[in-house]
């Protein structure tokens, strides 16, 4: 740290990504990236739009808005596009959050939310989750604040259903509920539907997951305009062109390919849904994940000790120290190869 650094952001914890190891190949298995290409419609989108990267991007990214208001819909203005769904959620804390109203999250999730917090200067309350790792909705009911709410849940891949989420949307109706979405394409129930019907719910979503496109850096958030107008303010207030244009092109190529999505979301459930019943066999105890990911534990090895193992096999999964969470790693679903190449690494390990 510099003798330049303000005090302001002195104390500040930054989010810790996960690992990207240069030093050989692994079976990258700890982001939750998605184990297949773009579709090659985004693809060709992509390469024609770099042809035009002298220019500025529309800020309002009419086309893609409107397509992405067309699957769910919507209205286009009821839709705002951004830079990764990170984005998003941070215009979340800066226009729904302040000293009087603070941010609420469970104690377990996305690492994101308590540094959103911190960086806008925004005190935040920790839910506890439940002994089974589900969240606590009577807790989160009766505390005071804006609510955000990843569904399913990360690390754990838990959801709440539909009924749940409307209980907390009804329960203030004088706050916002933000339901991060990220991961809802592989089993969950998205809340979309709910925004014509509560003007306090903001729904996030990111292409990164199903739609393939992790290093385009595009999510967008949905809510009724009103919700959508005060976020519009704070990305005009920041970064007009916050989407790049080949981005945004891919967005089109991806949306205009829905088969294709609907296609590697059936694969990578059928991928972990298999590698569940492979790791019951080894003994692993996991959650009922609904996301493209694992969440596991084995009740004679702890966790570090299993993620340092995959790691000298070559095989990369994500440990959080929390205590917990500390015997559980949250594993990527991969291809079938990749999944049957971690089943053979841990039948290896809980073995030894």
């Amino acid at each position: 740290m510099s003798k330049f650094f303000t005090n302001r952001y002195s104390t500040l914890t930054p989010y810790t990504p996960g690992e990207q190891p240069r030093d050989k190949k692994y079976i990258k298995l700890n982001t939750n990236e998605a184990p297949f290409p773009p579709s090659p419609k985004a693809i060709a989108a992509a390469a024609e739009a770099a042809e035009r990267l002298q220019l500025y991007p529309d800020p309002t990214y009419r086309a893609l808005h409107t397509a992405v208001a067309d699957y769910h819909g919507l209205a286009p203005d009821e839709v705002l596009l951004t830079n990764g769904s990170d984005e998003i959620l941070n215009f979340a804390f800066m226009a729904f959050c302040d000293e009087q109203c603070p941010a609420v999250f469970p104690n377990i999730t996305y690492g994101f939310y308590s540094v959103f917090a911190t960086l806008n200067h925004i005190p935040y309350t920790e839910i506890p989750l439940k002994e089974d790792f589900s969240v606590d909705v009577a807790a989160l009911k009766r505390a005071s604040g804006t609510l955000f709410i990843a569904n399913p849940n990360a690390p754990t891949g838990l959801a709440l259903t539909l009924g749940e989420i409307e209980e907390l949307l009804q329960s203030n109706p004088d706050r916002v509920v933000v339901v991060d979405e990220a991961y809802v394409d592989f089993g969950g129930q998205t809340a979309v539907p709910l925004v014509h019907k509560y003007g306090n719910l903001l729904v996030t979503r990111t292409f990164s997951k199903s739609r393939s496109m992790a290093g385009a850096r595009l999510g967008y958030g949905v809510g009724c305009k009103e919700l959508i107008g005060d976020l519009n303010t704070i990305k005009y207030s920041t970064n007009p062109y916050n989407v790049n244009s080949m981005s945004a092109a891919a967005g089109l190529g991806v949306m205009a390919d829905e088969a294709y999505t609907q296609q590697n979301c059936k694969t990578i459930i059928k991928n972990r849904e298999s590698a569940k019943t492979e790791l019951k066999k080894l003994g692993f105890e996991m959650t009922d994940s609904l996301g493209n990911f694992l969440f596991i534990r084995h009740p004679r090895v702890g966790g570090k000790a299993v993620y340092s193992a995959l790691r000298e096999r070559g095989i990369l999964v994500r440990h959080f120290d929390k205590a917990p969470i500390a015997d559980y790693n949250r594993i990527t679903v991969g291809t079938a190869e990749e999944m049957a190449a971690l089943v053979a690494a841990l039948a290896e390990i809980v073995k030894e």
